[in-house]
């Protein structure tokens, strides 16, 4: 188990991609996975995030899990002194099945881990819930993952922070109706995308009085509409864009859902002059005077030469949510114990973001939008 040592300085984008690079390679030469640790020698426990670092998922991966480092690390450095520290353990993959299994499995019959936390991107979220099906006599609560989809759980053992894609769409054909926008296209980046969400998004935009014209992610629509709802990742979305856009043509709009990162796609180039990316996202926009988004920003600034991001933000989030409930439990932290104190379902006021619960489904919507300019400017 590679263990690095604790940040003394900032650490950018361009050293973590090397550092999380190679440890990716691992991953993919080895049949298991690969394991790092936050350094706390003398835990009372521990908790396990399964990350995703496939090409498709690495940048929301990465952005999330440096938001949990942080929090952790805020965390383990506040609670030192009353011996109440928490070991972050990470276990990358690359989002096969195979993979997700066997860091599962490492979480499961890990004696000090008693919860998972911030797994992450969405396909290996559900995976893991899928897992925690399985019957058990030492389960583990799956806490605050990047689980996007809709979700039934039945073993009562999953608990989000985040709205999922319902709630993201229904905001987003609210903002388009409120717009007086009677028409858009609607854009899936692959065909499991169209199966799993058409449906949603054919009810929610039916609510809002809204026709949808399905457009293919790879054909240029001979005039495309004023605006474009797009289901997808950013490099999926960056190369639509420069499909539909260009030197010619009226301006577009592009509306994605939670995945698409606004950072990365600058950093991917951007987009061409006459296309505007509007990105719904579960948290608050990272330019919010709220407490919890200060606090991110300024532990970010001190531990990572990083800008901040929606996905970091809610890798924050995820990791304060299972901190703050884990922390109720004093100095006795076992699996039951956990379990038993996440399936109480407390609300839980995190800097100003509200985790509160109808049953075991989240009953606050937490949801804005972000818009990345023509001119390359990122708002909101």
């Amino acid at each position: 188990m590679l263990r690095p040592a604790l940040l003394s300085e900032p650490l950018n984008r361009r050293a973590w991609l090397r550092t999380t690079g190679v440890v990716a390679a691992l991953g993919a030469a080895l049949p298991a996975t690969t394991a790092l640790a936050a350094g706390e020698n003398n835990a009372m426990a521990s908790v396990t995030q399964i990350v995703d670092m496939s090409p498709l998922q690495q940048d929301i991966s990465r952005d999330f899990l440096i938001g949990s480092r942080v929090a952790w690390q805020e965390f383990n450095t506040r609670e030192r002194a009353r011996g109440r520290t928490i070991q972050h353990l990470v276990v990358e993959t690359d989002g096969s099945a195979r993979a997700v299994k066997a860091a599962w499995q490492s979480a499961v019959i890990d004696p000090t881990c008693v919860a998972l936390s911030g797994c992450v991107g969405d396909a290996t979220a559900a995976a893991v819930a899928s897992l925690q099906r399985i019957p058990s006599s030492n389960a583990l609560p799956l806490v605050a993952p990047w689980l996007q989809r809709e979700w039934s759980d039945s073993e009562n053992a999953v608990f989000p922070a985040f709205p999922d894609y319902q709630a993201q769409i229904a905001h987003a054909m609210k903002s388009l109706a409120v717009m007086g926008v009677k028409q858009a296209g609607v854009v899936y980046a692959t065909p499991a995308l169209q199966k799993e969400l058409s449906a949603s998004i054919a009810l929610a935009s039916s609510a809002q009085g809204l026709k949808l014209q399905t457009l293919l992610a790879d054909k240029r629509p001979a005039v495309p509409p004023a605006l474009i709802l797009f289901i997808g990742g950013t490099p999926e979305l960056h190369a639509f864009a420069h499909l539909v856009g260009g030197k010619t043509g009226s301006h577009c709009y592009l509306i994605a859902l939670a995945d698409v990162n606004l950072q990365v796609l600058t950093q991917l180039g951007g987009v061409p002059q006459n296309i505007s990316v509007i990105v719904t996202q579960p948290v608050p926009v990272v330019s919010s005077g709220l407490p919890v988004v200060r606090s991110y920003r300024t532990a970010l600034g001190k531990l990572y030469d990083e800008p901040p991001s929606q996905h970091g933000l809610a890798g924050y989030i995820a990791a304060r949510y299972t901190a703050e409930v884990l922390a109720t439990l004093g100095t006795n932290v076992s699996r039951t114990g956990a379990l038993a104190a996440f399936r109480k379902r407390t609300d839980q006021q995190i800097g100003g973001f509200l985790i509160a619960y109808q049953g075991d489904k989240l009953s606050n919507a937490n949801v804005t939008q972000s818009m990345l300019t023509s001119d390359g400017r990122i708002v909101g």
